[in-house]
C-alpha cells in the first residue's frame, strides 16, 4: 500500500510539476488526486466499518500531540463480550453487520463529546476524547449502553437479532504519551480488569494495575484465542 501510495504521489508530482498541456492533463490530474485520495483514505481507514485504523489512529494522535502537546485525553479500549457466539451461530457476514452498526453507534458516541474511533482489529475498538468537563465513567456508561441495544443482522431465513456487551478500559493521558506503549497499554489492562467483573462493565487504570495472570483473566478475548490457536499451531 505504501508503495502505490508513493508511485501515485510522484505521478501526480510529476504532471503538476511539468506545467505543460494545462486543458490536456486536467482529466488526469483530477483522476489522479482521486485516486491517491483514495489510496490515502485506504491507509488510514478499516474497509469494513469505514473507521480509522492503527495507523489512522497514530496519525490522529500525532496530530493532537503536536498541536496540544499538553492536551488531557481520555482513551478507551473496548471490547465486545460473546462477539464469537454470533459469528458461530450466525456465521461471519452476520458478524459482520454487527460490527458496522456498533461502529456507528460508537461514532455518534464519540463525536458528541469532540473525539474520534478506531476499529484495531476483530472485535476491538478505542476511543479517543478529550478531557472535558464530563466524566469518562459517564461516557463509558453511554458507550456500553448503545453497544447493548439489539442489532438486526441479515442471516439464511431473514434477519436474527443478536444483542452482544462490551468490556471497557478506559485510561486518561498527556496527548504527548507513547500511543502503544503508555496510552493502549493502560487502557488494555483497565479492560481486563474490567472483563474480570462481568460482561458490559468499565474500568479506570489506576497506577500500578498490572495486567491480570492468563489463568485470572475473563473471557476470553479473540485475541487470546488467536494466540492460543497459533501456540497449537506450533
Amino acid at each position: 500500500m505504501f508503495t502505490t501510495l508513493l508511485a501515485i504521489a510522484t505521478i501526480v508530482a510529476a504532471i503538476l510539476g511539468a506545467g505543460v498541456g494545462y486543458l490536456a492533463t486536467r482529466p488526469t490530474i483530477t483522476r489522479l488526486r482521486a485516486e491517491l485520495a483514495d489510496a490515502a483514505w485506504q491507509l488510514t481507514h478499516d474497509p469494513l466499518t469505514g473507521l480509522l485504523n492503527r495507523t489512522g489512529l497514530r496519525t490522529i494522535h500525532t496530530t493532537v500531540a503536536t498541536a496540544s502537546p499538553l492536551q488531557r485525553l481520555v482513551v478507551m479500549l473496548i471490547d465486545l463480550d460473546r462477539f464469537k457466539e454470533v459469528n458461530d451461530t450466525h456465521g461471519h457476514d452476520a458478524g459482520d453487520d454487527l460490527l458496522v452498526e456498533i461502529a456507528d453507534r460508537l461514532a455518534q458516541v464519540a463525536h458528541t463529546y469532540g473525539g474520534t474511533v478506531a476499529r484495531l482489529a476483530g472485535d476491538e475498538f478505542t476511543t479517543i476524547l478529550p478531557l472535558r468537563h464530563y466524566l469518562a465513567g459517564d461516557i463509558a456508561d453511554r458507550i456500553v449502553s448503545a453497544i447493548a441495544a439489539p442489532v438486526n443482522v441479515q442471516v439464511d431465513s431473514g434477519l436474527a437479532t443478536v444483542t452482544v456487551t462490551a468490556s471497557v478500559g478506559i485510561a486518561t493521558v498527556v496527548s504527548t504519551d507513547p500511543l502503544q506503549d503508555i496510552a493502549l497499554h493502560r487502557a488494555d489492562i483497565a479492560m481486563y480488569h474490567a472483563k474480570r467483573q462481568g460482561p458490559g462493565r468499565h474500568v479506570v487504570y489506576a497506577d500500578g494495575m498490572t495486567m491480570p495472570d492468563r489463568v485470572h483473566r475473563r473471557g476470553p478475548r479473540l485475541r487470546d484465542l488467536r494466540r492460543d490457536q497459533r501456540g497449537s499451531a506450533e
